[in-house]
Formats: C-alpha cells, structure tokens, sequence
C-alpha cells in the first residue's frame, strides 16, 4: 500500500472544506489560489481517493428534541468471539447510536449515544443494549457539558 502526500494546495481545500462544508467551487478555488478548473479537478481527485468521506449537515440535538448525550462501555462476555459480527451489525442499526469503537483496556467497545432524556436513554439501555448478543456489562457516563465538539482534523 502506498502513502498518498498531500500537497499545500490539497491540504488548503481541505481544511477549507472541514470548516466550509457548503463552499463553492469558485470560493475554494480562491483560497488554494487556483483557477475554477484547477480546482474543481483536485476536489473531484480528494474525493475519488477517499480523502473526503462524505458531506453533512451539523444539528443541534438539543434543538431537535435530543437533550441527552451519554458514552457508554460495553463489556462483551468472555468466549463469546462469535457474536461481535451480531453486535456490530445491530449496533450499526440503531439511531441513536452516533459512534461505536472497539477499544483497548478494561471494556470492549465504546458508544456515543442521544436520547431524548434521562427515561429514553434508560429504556435503550435496560431494553435495547443489555439485550444485545454478547453483552455482559455496560457502564454509561452521562454528558454535562459539551466542552468541545468538531469533526476537523488537524492537517498541519
């Protein structure tokens, strides 16, 4: 497998693109110091060799009704190897379920889950999660306070 660099330009339309979603051709072509078509080109080149994964629109969750951000840590059962397939699948399912990892350390997997409140998260867990193949234990740390929150990674 080959290392893909980056160049100076590459890195301008991207980091412009993280923070600039909605960004027009002409707009990104302005800050790589491009011409339109120079530009468009290196864009339609980012995205056929993966280095943008898609495009999103960010929501507020409380605006939406979603009051309730909780990290979960699922615990699968030892011996249980042949239910991970399972769990992932169901876990890439659920809604509110908006980021799974598989970690290293004293749990297996952790969850980033919304919930309308403090009941619906319950319910998800009591209902829906400890139910799930595998699972033996879960441990769920309420959010208080979003400290900071961003999908742009660092590109210097």
């Amino acid at each position: 497998m080959h290392e893909i660099t980056l160049d100076r330009i590459d890195r301008k339309i991207l980091d412009h693109l993280q923070a600039h979603g909605r960004a027009s051709n002409l707009e990104l072509s302005e800050v790589a110091n491009l011409s339109p078509a120079q530009c468009l080109r290196r864009h339609r080149r980012l995205e056929e060799m993966g280095f943008i994964s898609g495009y999103a629109a960010r929501l507020d969750a409380r605006q939406v009704g979603l009051g309730v951000i909780a990290f979960i840590h699922v615990t699968m059962a030892r011996g249980h190897i042949g239910e991970l397939p399972k769990f992932q699948d169901l876990v890439a399912d659920l809604p509110q379920i908006l980021e799974c990892y598989s970690v290293t350390g004293d749990f297996d997997y952790v969850i980033k889950v919304v919930a309308r409140d403090l009941h619906s998260l319950s319910q998800f867990l009591m209902d829906t999660l400890m139910h799930m193949p595998g699972v033996s234990a879960v441990r769920s740390s309420v959010c208080l306070n979003e400290v900071k929150c961003t999908t742009t990674l660092p590109l210097n």
